[in-house]
């Protein structure tokens, strides 16, 4: 069982890493970046208050999505200022972000045979940040590397993940 701290550790680095997507889902309900900025703290705040319910073997930012959705419509019915949308604006925002979840999924389902294509070196160091989450600085001394190309490493992997999930997504398009 977690500790409180490591709980915590796990949903901010959950959290932080879907923050783009989370406030993506919630611009679509509303346009206002501010606005929209607030809604995703209070979406943090619901999904704390709920992590103990996450299925990990769901994907968290479909999980977060769906909160930020539920906070984005309580804003709208707060808001006196705002015009309402109509019924085929609203079915048309749903559509399109269930494309995009729907899009979403089907890039991580690359995830696994993407990560094999890595080097080992690489899926050990990606396993120990994320997985076993090791510090980076107890990482460098792992792999007998400064934090800061650890960092690096970690940002090219990341990116070479994203590339090809990316690339085998638009091939299973085709």
């Amino acid at each position: 069982m977690p500790t409180p701290d490591e709980q915590h550790e796990r949903f901010m680095r959950l959290f932080l890493a879907h923050e783009p997507a989370i406030l993506r889902s919630v611009l679509v309900f509303v346009p206002q970046r501010h606005d929209a900025r607030d809604i995703v703290q209070e979406t943090a705040v619901a999904l704390w208050r709920h992590f103990g319910e996450f299925d990990t073997g769901r994907p968290f930012v479909n999980w977060a999505c769906g909160f930020a959705r539920v906070e984005a419509r309580r804003f709208l019915r707060r808001s006196q200022r705002r015009a309402v949308l109509s019924e085929q604006a609203v079915v048309a925002l749903l559509a399109t972000e269930q494309a995009e979840a729907g899009w979403l999924a089907e890039r991580e389902r690359h995830l696994p045979e993407c990560r094999e294509q890595l080097p080992t070196e690489h899926r050990r160091i990606l396993d120990g940040y994320y997985v076993d989450e090791s510090s980076v600085g107890l990482l460098a001394e792992r792999h007998g590397r400064s934090a800061e190309a650890i960092y690096k490493l970690l940002q090219r992997t990341r990116q070479a993940l994203v590339d090809c999930m990316e690339r085998k997504t638009a091939e299973a398009g085709k």
